[in-house]
């Protein structure tokens, strides 16, 4: 969930009424100003309806086309474990409304201007997270299991190679893709799980009166224990040099282990399998990048495709076993390989 965006779409006009009308109802006046608050990656749309002494913000999404009480299980989950989240005043499911507290429109991302800068947020990130995971129940939710991870990286080879490269598979380099594939997942659901957010990185978290606050946590699973520290420290939208992240992530290990979270005894262990699920989730987002861009009209996201795809280079270069994969999305990519360039 954002509340900001880059030339969002508009939606209907006709929302409009509806959505002043369910408003006059539930608040017992209308709104003065009902303006299109932004988008997501989803089907969502927001608005942010102003009074005269506050503000409020609709979620409007066709309820056909998205499910409102995961999002409403989550949001009382979070809250109930003292963790900034927006609070719901109203849900209407057949109109497909919901309202919600204004956080205003201040990102975390546009914040992170320096690495000291940087630094001060990221720890208050990091102890909101590890909050999180010390403090909420998972098995109510999906399971991040190995079926779901196979999933969301086919949406690469779908969207990314296939759509947006252009490319197609031999049998030869079909059987590399699957063994990766296989590689990867194997791999990391060897990893302990937890509450998993699934998108905890910085579009997503609100500064609010100095600290933070988490949105578009409807997707929360139960899913391995390294996915939002990866998600947060290699971010699809802004980058960090290796040292700069290494130091946040043993930060993180230290604060998980104190506070019971179930992260390996062994920094190295943890670190390894923090890239190798951040392999899988960078390999997803290059797929849902492209989507967004050739089927939903959302182009925006192609200027981070290069940032993601140094995440996977980056992680292939250092495991040896990832070298056929490294390879084949290099040739995928027309780049040439250098000499001396190994995985």
């Amino acid at each position: 969930m954002q509340q900001t965006a880059v030339n969002p779409p508009v939606p209907h006009l006709d929302r409009r009424a509806v959505i002043i009308d369910w408003l006059r109802q539930m608040r017992g006046n209308a709104p003065q100003s009902l303006e299109v608050g932004g988008s997501d990656a989803s089907v969502r749309h927001y608005w942010r309806a102003r009074y005269t002494t506050d503000s409020v913000i609709v979620m409007d999404a066709e309820p056909t086309q998205f499910d409102a009480a995961p999002f409403l299980a989550r949001q009382a989950e979070l809250a109930a474990a003292a963790i900034r989240v927006p609070t719901v005043f109203a849900h209407d499911a057949t109109l497909g409304l919901t309202l919600l507290e204004d956080l205003g429109s201040q990102e975390l991302t546009p914040l992170l201007d320096d690495a000291a800068t940087a630094k001060a947020w990221y720890l208050k990130a990091i102890a909101n997270l590890v909050a999180i995971q010390s403090r909420l129940t998972h098995v109510q939710l999906p399971q991040f299991d190995a079926a779901f991870q196979r999933r969301e990286i086919e949406i690469c080879r779908e969207w990314y190679l296939g759509v947006h490269l252009a490319q197609t598979f031999d049998d030869k380099q079909l059987a590399v893709w699957e063994r990766s594939v296989a590689l990867i997942v194997a791999r990391n659901v060897t990893q302990t799980h937890v509450f998993m957010h699934r998108d905890y990185h910085s579009r997503n978290l609100m500064v609010v009166d100095g600290e933070l606050a988490l949105l578009d946590f409807q997707d929360a699973v139960s899913g391995p224990v390294s996915y939002d520290l990866v998600s947060l420290l290699r971010d699809a939208y802004i980058s960090w040099d290796e040292g700069f992240v290494l130091d946040l992530a043993i930060r993180y290990w230290e604060q998980a282990r104190a506070a019971g979270v179930p992260v390996p005894e062994d920094f190295s262990e943890f670190y390894a399998a923090f890239e190798w699920q951040g392999l899988q989730r960078h390999l997803k987002v290059l797929g849902l990048f492209a989507r967004l861009n050739h089927r939903d009209g959302k182009s925006r996201y192609l200027a981070d495709i290069p940032r993601v795809f140094d995440y996977v280079r980056s992680v292939c270069q250092r495991y040896s076993e990832l070298t056929p994969l490294g390879r084949l999305l290099l040739d995928a990519r027309g780049e040439k390989i250098e000499v001396g360039f190994t995985f």
